[in-house]
C-alpha cells in the first residue's frame, strides 16, 4: 500500500468514526472548543501508521530524517524542529 492509498484508508476510517462519536458522546454543558489543527486527525495517523511500517526505530529520527525531507509535499503543514 503507498502513502496515497494508506492516507485515503485512514481518512475513511476517521470520517466513520467522527460520524459515529458525534452521536455518543456526552456534553458537560460547558462551551468547549473545537480548533482545528494545522495536520488533520487522519494525516497524523497516516504518519504515525507510515513511521510503523517503516525500519525506523525512533520516531524523532523518522520525523526529522524521512517526513520532514521526503513527505513535505504530501504534508504541507507539518512543523520543523531542529532544522
Amino acid at each position: 500500500m503507498n502513502l496515497l492509498e494508506l492516507f485515503w484508508a485512514v481518512d475513511d476510517f476517521c470520517k466513520e468514526m467522527d460520524e459515529e462519536q458525534s452521536g455518543h458522546l456526552l456534553l458537560s454543558g460547558k462551551q468547549q472548543r473545537r480548533r482545528a489543527g494545522q495536520l488533520s486527525d487522519s494525516e497524523a495517523l497516516t504518519i504515525m501508521i507510515h513511521f510503523h511500517q517503516s525500519q525506523y526505530r525512533n520516531f524523532k529520527a523518522y520525523y526529522q530524517q524521512h517526513v520532514q525531507e521526503y513527505l513535505q509535499a504530501e504534508f504541507p503543514y507539518l512543523i520543523s524542529y531542529g532544522r
